[in-house]
């Protein structure tokens, strides 16, 4: 089973990558199948790539619902 989970873009990097920040992770991932991201926001990671954004709101829903899971979210395995 695969995951894919939302991240904090945190820094615009070149060649259509960004470096996102999940939990006081980081990770440099790919912006190639996603347009106009910018730093603050967020995106859904899987595999190393941005799939799409997400609103502010839907993405602390999301992550509120995995912390009430217990489950803590990780970009380990996501490259």
């Amino acid at each position: 089973m695969c995951l894919a989970v939302p991240a904090r873009v945190a820094e615009l990097l070149p060649n259509d990558t960004a470096r996102v920040e999940l939990g006081g992770v980081t990770k440099e991932i790919s912006l190639a199948l996603v347009d106009e991201v910018a730093v603050g926001d967020y995106v859904i990671v899987h595999v190393g790539y941005a799939l799409s954004k997400l609103d502010r709101e839907e993405a602390e829903a999301t992550l509120a619902l995995f912390a009430e899971a217990g489950l803590t979210p990780s970009l380990e395995g996501t490259a």
